[in-house]
């Protein structure tokens, strides 16, 4: 690949476009959904609540910190997110938002088709923008990326984007067979957890602890999260008697 990056700064205007496109179309999924029940309309705004203010603190938390250093602090405390904040504040979301509303059907597996996708489509944005960059490789080859000085980068974004639409191939084949019913989002949580973790490695992110990102230990969160409620649910479905 010889596309060029431009590295991170102030975000342009279609990656705000991006993201609104990401959010339209989950608007619009969970509103043929809310056909059935009312009450899934504030399930969804809980988690698109939760989402946002989720990415922000994660951000924060493991790097924004370092931000306040740079002359346009201001500029990337208020753009800067991560999908792993977005993931555990929306989990958050939903679920205080079913309390709140009374609402105790499962909607895991209807997220875990709708998030990859709002992945991918922030990932593009990313892509054309140059930020989130891979760490700087030995020398060129057919899958690097350069960025803006010419610098060959292992292609972060693209291996991300390839991950999420293998998650979506795995989810539509799940439903087909319906294996692993209410599971899905748990599933997702783990396998994109461990990913994530994994991938840091080979991502240009600020190192915290020896080789460890922020990002790793937002990452054991996530994968956790997704261990905890996967182990409740099966729980939760071994309490229903079975219908003769």
């Amino acid at each position: 690949m010889t596309a060029a990056f431009v590295g991170p700064g102030a975000a342009p205007p279609y990656y705000g476009w991006l993201m609104l496109l990401g959010i339209g179309l989950s608007a619009v999924f969970w509103t043929r959904l809310t056909r059935r029940n009312d009450r899934l309309l504030m399930v969804y705004c809980g988690a698109l609540l939760g989402a946002f203010l989720g990415a922000k603190a994660v951000y924060l938390l493991v790097e924004g910190w370092k931000d306040f250093q740079q002359p346009d602090w201001i500029q990337r405390w208020l753009t800067g997110k991560t999908i792993l904040g977005a993931l555990l504040g929306g989990y958050a979301g939903v679920e205080l938002s079913k309390k709140a509303v009374g609402y105790a059907g499962v909607t895991g597996d209807w997220f875990a088709s709708i998030v990859p996708c709002g992945v991918i489509i922030g990932r593009v944005g990313c892509l054309l923008h140059g930020c989130c960059l891979g760490e700087v490789c030995e020398r060129p080859a057919w899958w690097t990326l350069n960025d803006s000085t010419g610098l060959p980068r292992w292609p972060a974004v693209p291996v991300e984007i390839a991950f999420n639409l293998a998650a979506l191939g795995l989810f539509w084949a799940l439903r087909r067979r319906a294996l692993f019913a209410g599971q899905h989002f748990h599933l997702y949580l783990i396998g994109y957890g461990i990913f994530r973790f994994v991938h840091e490695f080979w991502r240009a992110t600020p190192r915290v602890w020896g080789p460890l990102t922020g990002y790793q230990l937002a990452s054991l969160t996530v994968m956790g999260l997704g261990v905890w409620g996967f182990r409740h649910r099966s729980r939760m479905n071994m309490r229903i008697p079975a219908h003769s």
